[in-house]
């Protein structure tokens, strides 16, 4: 589990395509072929002579992917808009007023996570706003390379600006075992995941009351959108 602070005491988730076919047989048969593919969820092509309504366009989304510029290699992270609404306003939030730009990885265990995004290089804690509903029930899992929001323990909507990469598959954080999961709500990009792997292994060390924490700062140096949300 995964948390707003660093102590170990409290730690802390295809779109399938429409299929459209045209039939080239009888009225009678079309309706036939159109009673059964509404049963199946398909829709029905609009008939030429204009009786049929259109049916909407579907509109892709090209997903925000943020960069993070940190002094091992940049990590790119994909945003989930779709599921976790809430977690991806609120973190491109902070990516926007440059909250996240020379924070550091303040908590590292290499077969479990790496947490970051609250703490300056003098494990000084920045100032958030106030929790957000936490989005766990979204479908997605704290899998390998997905972001998830980190809060307190046996405080659901506790999340602010911390969050963490899950650098295994963590599935019992999907589990309610305080009242809820851990949000996730973005993934990392395959080509990145070689940073976060180099950030794992790093020494670390017991800094004051907070443990893992890498011996030399992993800095955050900053945290930009590479990529703005767009319809094609």
């Amino acid at each position: 589990m995964t948390c707003n602070c660093s102590s170990s005491a409290c730690t802390g988730g295809s779109q399938a395509g429409r299929t459209k076919a045209t039939f080239g047989a009888s009225v009678g048969i079309l309706a036939g072929f159109g009673v059964l593919l509404a049963m199946f969820g398909f829709a029905q092509p609009a008939t030429d002579d204009g009786a049929g309504a259109a049916q909407p366009e579907t509109k892709e989304t090209t997903p925000v992917i943020v960069r993070l510029e940190t002094s091992k290699g940049n990590i790119d992270i994909e945003l989930n808009q779709e599921k976790a609404p809430i977690s991806v306003a609120n973190f491109l939030e902070y990516v926007d007023k440059g909250h996240y730009n020379g924070t550091i990885f303040h908590r590292v265990i290499p077969n479990f996570m790496v947490q970051g995004g609250g703490f300056d290089a003098t494990m000084t804690q920045k100032p958030t706003g106030k929790g957000i509903k936490n989005e766990w029930e979204n479908g997605l899992s704290n899998v390998r390379g997905s972001v998830a929001m980190a809060r307190l323990g046996n405080q659901p909507d506790s999340a602010t600006a911390q969050f963490f990469i899950n650098v295994t598959d963590n599935a019992f954080l999907d589990e309610p075992r305080d009242g809820a999961g851990y949000a996730v709500f973005a993934k990392v990009t395959e080509e990145s995941m070689a940073v976060v792997d180099a950030i794992r292994v790093v020494p670390t060390t017991t800094k004051g009351p907070h443990g893992n924490v890498p011996v030399e700062p992993v800095v955050i140096k900053k945290a930009s959108r590479l990529t703005e949300e767009s319809e094609g």
